[in-house]
């Protein structure tokens, strides 16, 4: 099961806590997923598809709940995909004009709504409930482990732009982009996809998110780390051979034995330890000198062979 159908399935299982909530619900279910059909007067009929089961027995079960309402359940398995197929009907029939308008999805005198329906969400459980149907119905979330975002398809601008709203309204930053006609409400925040999710109800897979994102940060962390001090070994290593070649040349145009006690107390240690860096460099001698101490030092034997060579 991906971690999509996952979310989808601990929302298929909450209890919306009052009536309007369950209405809001299915509005959003029914408005993402759903095909409205008009054949004069008063006659319509719906479809709903969708390849998700615990979206199809939400429909179902807030349908034969709220409306008396005849539908029809067809299942079908694409061979290609090896996918299930639901495909809901509800055909035309005394008061399904009626019931559509008290979900907000016709408004009398005027045809389809564009937007939300704002009349359903006059409650904070109502706003979830429709933000948990719009996400059941057309909602994407990417596994935690990886690159992870989550996102709402939905099409009609004045209906997207409704639902960012009721998104921003739970304190989460949502984003609207525009795909081929269509929109997807997206987020890309780890805190405002867990925000979202305990909103929706899915408290179990905001908890698989928060601790995902626990792991990823100490994976983070250690890489980090890690690629830290291999630059530091990389710096040092070339810092030494450096300072090896350097030693090379004063010994040819100086002559170590010339050289200053502190001097030659630096090419002999780090001739000994190529791979140790100056500040590990100075704890080796006797007395000990510090990194910047060890650094002067280097910068006077350059300067003595820079000097013989020009001579």
């Amino acid at each position: 099961m991906s971690f999509t159908a996952e979310v989808k399935d601990e929302l298929s299982r909450v209890e919306a806590p009052v009536a309007a909530a369950e209405l809001a619900q299915l509005s959003a279910l029914i408005r993402v997923c759903g095909t409205l059909s008009f054949r004069g007067s008063g006659r319509y009929s719906i479809r709903i598809a969708t390849e998700t089961g615990a979206v199809a027995r939400t429909v179902i079960k807030l349908t034969h709940k709220i409306f008396d309402l005849d539908t029809s359940l067809t299942v079908r398995r694409s061979v290609l995909h090896k996918t299930r197929n639901y495909l809901i009907e509800m055909p035309e029939q005394e008061g399904l004009a009626a019931d559509l308008v008290r979900l907000g999805i016709l408004v009398p005198g005027r045809g389809l709504a564009t937007g939300v329906p704002q009349a359903l969400l006059g409650t904070r459980p109502a706003r979830e409930a429709f933000v948990r149907g719009a996400f059941m119905a057309g909602g994407f979330i990417a596994d935690p482990r990886g690159d992870f975002h989550l996102e709402i398809a939905v099409t009609g601008e004045d209906f997207a732009r409704g639902l960012v709203a009721l998104v921003d309204s739970f304190g989460v930053s949502a984003r609207l982009n525009r795909r081929r006609g269509a929109y997807a409400i997206y987020l890309k925040s780890f805190d405002d996809v867990i925000a979202l999710l305990r909103a929706m109800g899915a408290r179990r897979m905001a908890r698989v998110v928060e601790v995902a994102r626990a792991k990823k940060s100490v994976k983070n962390d250690v890489n980090r780390r890690v690629n830290a001090e291999m630059a530091n070994q990389a710096r040092s290593t070339g810092a030494a051979a450096s300072q090896l070649d350097l030693i090379e040349r004063a010994e040819r145009s100086v002559g170590l034995a010339t050289l200053p006690p502190a001097l030659r107390a630096f090419c002999a240690a780090r001739r000994a330890h190529p791979e140790l860096s100056l500040a590990a460099l100075g704890a080796e001698l006797d007395p000990p000198a510090s990194k910047s101490a060890m650094y002067h030092r280097v910068l006077r034997l350059q300067e003595l062979v820079e000097a013989a060579e020009r001579d």
